[in-house]
């Protein structure tokens, strides 16, 4: 029997009636996104035509998910907020402080050690607040819900950009920051810019060394990092229906890799099977019952350009399998040409590492693909040239995949099998060499591939597959392997071909496990003391951030101009610094030390303007802090990309830092700055950026005008005199401005001034 099984019960009784109030409001039919987001309204009786990309709107998300690294900081929030119990249902996933080295077993122990303090905390205070705790060695957050809590035409959000991923079960799964899931788990309807709609129609099937994988690989080539921005990407069409639901959970997963708000499917066979599988019969029958509802309008998806702000449409009987990278993911080469396109780059051939899994590509029917290559090396004496690595999704695929020889098959081939985490496609990977920052390749099934993403090598050319080409890649040691038409030669000399991979949708036998890792909270929380030591280095109850002064921001001081590509891994790395994110503190010593200064073209090295020498930017920030100078941080375009991770707002914010301007924001990163008090601004010349140089000064002239849709002034002066008057836009509504007022949204919450409407039943 599913989880909340009575609150999804609800959610589909009401679907029907308020699926046609919504077409009436429009009088058209509805993609299955338009249902869902409708559907969620905190107040129906409000709804009305909202206008894309334009429009805030307030919805009622039916659950949130947190992992562990985030799940800190948003806890601690909601620790501020005087709640007594979470309003929505809500988990707690642990999976990113496990650091990958040896092997499973001595990996999940070393965690238990290390991070004990954590785990403890985060299983206290979910069990004081009614929150389900998965433990570490669980799996992977992602996984776990899509097998768990992900149901058709639910609306969920979790503090993971990767929360997408249940999409592939019809959901509107959505990744934000830890103060956004904080209202939530407060009772308070959760604000979005109603989003575009990009419809991506599949047609044909795929076949041979194709995978769901390689759908996304092209979509990112097609839209690139930032081309799905504020939008839904809503997939249809034949060969959306012939794939398995993890896979289209794979293609939705990704998608947070172009920016997407969020992907999803509309109801099909295929998620109707995966229920059942996952033992969720009560779920499949009450879906059936509404499923014409739980998808498009078949006008839609006829004529889909008159309802898609945007329409792609992908062949899959002729689409190429993909590698993409390195350092972006969106930097698209189909297997076939990566041989010439490598040798012109002059990315190194030789590939050192193959790893598959993580909460994209780590499905039984993932691991049963990638292992009938493995098979067939072991079978045709072929042993791997590149070291390989695994990371089963949950530990219900893990055993399920034990029972069933697959994880065998791996070892067969010398792989290594690592706990049921995130690892290496975190940064949580202790490899061996990487601190000799050798020039080198490796390749994965991970979505991110950002410079030192994996192992803290910036010379890591890291390269994105499907896991049965990785798997290929890794027995070949050669990025410019070709499973369909290169051979290889095995140990006796011979030459062999690698046939395409085969593989299960579901386990034959079924899933099975014998300690799933779920613990759920207390019945009766009032006994239940959640500690954290005043002298914890990983932990510290978080103090309000001051409110606004009220006045215009003058001679504050430009601490950094980011230059190119600034991620959250760039603002808060992730990898060591996961250890501290729940001491905002300690963690705020990682502020900004990726990201490139457009001034020298270094990292961690930017002017103080007090002391006119050159220093770490935590450092010189401190200084500016301790004399009571604001500051502000300067970025290129679809700055924040990324991470849902809040850290990459609030570290700055605790350090002094003011004002974020950019040419453009990656949307998570831009509403988590504005939860935290933050002016997050872009230029309305996105050429004035050049107009800033290192030691200036900017006064706002007119802060204290600050209101909806008008843009501010800023006066830059120079060091010797001059000055440039610019205009900057924003995209704050009135609530938002509260927010920035008060010094953050918490603030609001705590002082019972947040603008809390009745929600509809």
């Amino acid at each position: 029997m599913a989880f909340d099984i009575q609150m999804i019960k609800r959610v589909y009784e009401n679907l029907e009636s308020r699926v046609k109030l919504t077409k009436n409001i429009l009088s058209r039919p509805l993609t299955s996104s338009e249902k869902i987001l409708y559907a969620h309204l905190w107040e129906i009786k409000l709804a009305k035509k909202y206008s894309r990309g334009i429009d805030y709107v307030d919805f009622a998300p039916d659950r949130i998910a947190c992992q562990d690294a985030t799940a800190q900081m948003a806890l601690l929030q909601f620790m501020q907020a005087g709640k007594p119990k979470v309003a929505v249902p809500t988990t707690v996933h642990c999976d990113h402080l496990i650091l990958a080295k040896e092997g499973a077993v001595n990996d999940l122990k070393n965690a238990n050690n290390v991070s004990a303090e954590v785990f403890n905390f985060l299983e206290s205070v979910s069990n004081k607040y009614g929150i389900g705790f998965w433990k570490p060695g669980a799996g992977i957050i992602h996984q776990v819900v899509l097998e768990n809590y992900a149901f058709p035409g639910g609306m969920m959000i979790g503090t993971d950009s990767h929360t997408v991923n249940a999409g592939g079960l019809g959901m509107l799964a959505i990744g934000v920051g830890g103060a956004d899931a904080v209202d939530v788990m407060a009772g308070m309807p959760w604000e979005l810019k109603f989003p575009k709609l990009i419809g991506v129609k599949l047609t044909g099937e795929l076949n041979g060394w194709t995978a769901p994988k390689d759908v996304i690989l092209k979509v990112a080539g097609i839209l690139s990092v930032k081309g799905g921005t504020g939008s839904i990407i809503e997939y249809f069409g034949p060969g959306a229906k012939s794939m398995s639901c993890t896979g289209k959970g794979t293609i939705c997963n990704m998608g947070a890799e172009v920016g997407a708000t969020t992907s999803t499917f509309g109801y099909d066979l295929s998620m109707e099977r995966y229920l059942r599988a996952t033992g969720r019969d009560d779920i499949a029958d009450a879906a059936n019952n509404v499923k014409e509802h739980l998808t498009a309008d078949p006008e839609v998806y006829k004529d889909p350009e008159k309802y898609f702000d945007q329409v792609i449409e992908i062949d899959l009987d002729s689409l190429s399998p993909h590698i993409n990278g390195p350092f972006t993911p969106d930097l698209a080469t189909p297997v076939a040409d990566m041989s010439e396109k490598a040798k012109k780059e002059k990315w190194p051939l030789k590939v050192e590492w193959g790893l598959i899994g993580s909460c994209t590509n780590s499905s039984y029917e993932d691991l049963s693909r990638a292992a009938s290559i493995a098979k067939q090396a072991v079978d045709k004496n072929l042993k791997t040239k590149a070291e390989f690595g695994i990371n089963p999704g949950s530990e219900q695929v893990r055993y399920t995949a034990e029972r069933d020889g697959l994880i065998g098959i791996f070892q067969n081939l010398k792989a290594k099998i690592f706990t049921n985490a995130c690892g290496p496609c975190i940064g949580q990977w202790d490899r061996k060499g990487a601190d000799k920052e050798e020039k080198n390749s490796i390749i994965h099934s991970f979505n991110r591939n950002f410079s030192k993403r994996a192992d803290g090598n910036p010379n890591t050319h890291a390269f994105v597959a499907s896991p049965e080409m990785v798997t290929a890649v890794a027995i070949s040691g050669k990025l410019d392997f070709n499973p369909i038409t290169d051979t290889l030669i095995n140990e006796d000399g011979k030459e062999v071909r690698l046939d395409a991979p085969k593989g299960l949708e579901l386990p034959p036998k079924g899933f099975d496990f014998e300690d799933n890792g779920f613990v759920p909270p207390s019945d009766n929380s009032s006994d239940i003391e959640v500690v954290i030591k005043k002298d914890s280095q990983r932990l510290q109850v978080l103090e309000p951030f001051e409110p606004w002064d009220k006045k215009n921001l003058f001679n504050a001081k430009l601490l950094i101009k980011a230059y190119g590509k600034c991620t959250t891994d760039h603002i808060s790395m992730a990898g060591p610094w996961l250890r501290y994110r729940g001491h905002l503190d300690n963690i705020s010593n990682n502020c900004l030390i990726g990201a490139i200064n457009a001034f020298n073209k270094k990292t961690n090295l930017v002017k103080n303007q007090i002391t006119g020498e050159y220093g770490g930017v935590p450092e010189v920030q401190r200084e500016y802090k301790k004399a009571g100078i604001k500051t502000i941080v300067v970025g290129d375009q679809n700055y924040g990309e990324g991470s849902s991770r809040e850290h990459a707002a609030m570290e700055p914010r605790h350090l002094g830092v003011m004002v974020v301007l950019v040419k453009s924001f990656a949307r998570i990163h831009e509403s988590n700055l504005k939860k935290q008090g933050m002016l997050a601004l872009t230029f309305s010349n996105e050429n004035d950026y050049d107009l800033i140089h290192e030691d200036d000064t900017f006064n706002f002239i007119d802060l204290k005008e600050f209101s909806p849709e008008k843009p501010l002034k800023i006066e830059i002066i120079h060091s010797d005199n001059s000055k440039d008057e610019i205009s900057v836009n924003h995209s704050y509504n009135t609530q938002q401005i509260k927010w920035f007022k008060e010094g953050s949204a918490l603030n609001l919450i705590k002082k019972g001034k947040f603008q809390l409407k009745t929600k509809s039943t």
